[in-house]
């Protein structure tokens, strides 16, 4: 591991004060660390901003939630109003990692964490994403728990985040501060799909520090998420959908429905194709099957990931059917 600074922020003032080329901000470490190990991150220095004051989780005046940057993903997960109000989120959550890892992580570390594509990780290998212009061997090599989304020549890695995908579905926004001010930024909108340049993972400037995520009132409806893995025990997913269904139940028709796919793009990825097609459409298989159909058209698979085009169809088609059960 290379040697670096440290030293720890009492404040977002002082954080910012602090960061210039080569700093890091450190929250709760659990992807950082790890690849400041594997050599995949240098930093030459390190601020800690875990004793920020952004550890609690607030209801705002609209009905809303309002979740600091730092409070703990086992924090959120537990809240009374996160599984009352939002129970998919606290599902996700739960799916994200192992209890001591969730003990650990933070809010806005979950959803800034790199992939978990084994060619990045492994710095004896080249990777547009650790090392700009130096290729992708995914394409032609191990891609089948890779994108089959939004990716491109440079770069077919995908977002390991199970919270960033309830997120989506949920029309959550990350308030953001940094040299220039503060900010908003909506999710899906935070993350962006690799194109030429999948080195940036977000779409923050150097800098920028996170501060909360601010979820709007609860849509109507009922809501989950689930998720497909190799493996029962912690595992990212291969494919995973949070799903909101709003049904009329005097006519049996879809009011309204939010669905975001996990594992399958560089961002979470909302299907808003599928949406579009199931509002005012009968809530039945068929119509899911349609919806589900209508966004997987898009999908882009590589020889050895095409099967995620019929998981994603079939996780997408029994969610909706158990939310209308």
């Amino acid at each position: 591991m290379k040697l670096f600074e440290y030293s720890r922020a009492a404040d977002a003032r002082e954080a910012l004060e602090r960061f210039r080329p080569g700093t890091m901000y450190l929250g709760g470490g659990t992807n950082l660390v790890d690849l400041m190990r594997l050599g995949v991150a240098r930093p030459d220095s390190l601020v800690d901003v875990t004793r920020l004051p952004y550890d609690t989780i607030d209801t705002d005046d609209g009905g809303g939630l309002r979740i600091g940057a730092a409070v703990r993903n086992s924090d959120l997960a537990a809240h009374p109003a996160v599984r009352e109000r939002y129970p998919m989120l606290a599902r996700a959550v739960l799916s994200g990692a192992s209890g001591q890892v969730r003990n650990m992580a933070t809010t806005a570390g979950n959803l800034l964490q790199r992939t978990r594509c084994p060619y990045f990780q492994d710095v004896s290998r080249p990777c547009n994403k650790r090392r700009p212009a130096s290729g992708c061997p995914a394409i032609p090599g191990d891609h089948e728990n890779l994108a089959i989304f939004g990716h491109s020549e440079h770069c077919v890695a995908t977002h390991p985040s199970d919270m960033a995908v309830a997120l989506a579905a949920l029309g959550a926004q990350v308030h953001v501060t940094g040299p220039a001010g503060d900010r908003v930024v909506p999710i899906p909108g935070l993350h962006r799909l690799p194109g030429a340049a999948p080195e940036r993972d977000t779409v923050l400037v150097p800098g920028e520090l996170i501060t909360a995520v601010v979820l709007p009132p609860p849509p109507p409806g009922r809501s989950h998420y689930r998720k497909v893995r190799e493996r029962a025990s912690f595992a990212f997913a291969l494919v995973s959908v949070a799903a909101v269904l709003d049904v009329d139940e005097a006519s049996g028709t879809v009011r309204d429905c939010r669905l975001a796919l996990g594992g399958v793009a560089h961002a979470p990825w909302r299907a808003e194709r599928a949406e579009a097609a199931l509002r005012g459409a009968p809530a039945t298989e068929e119509e899911f099957i349609r919806a589900a159909e209508a966004e997987l058209a898009e999908a882009r698979p590589l020889p050895r990931n095409a099967y995620k085009v019929p998981l994603a169809r079939n996780l997408i088609v029994r969610t909706l059917q158990e939310l209308v059960r």
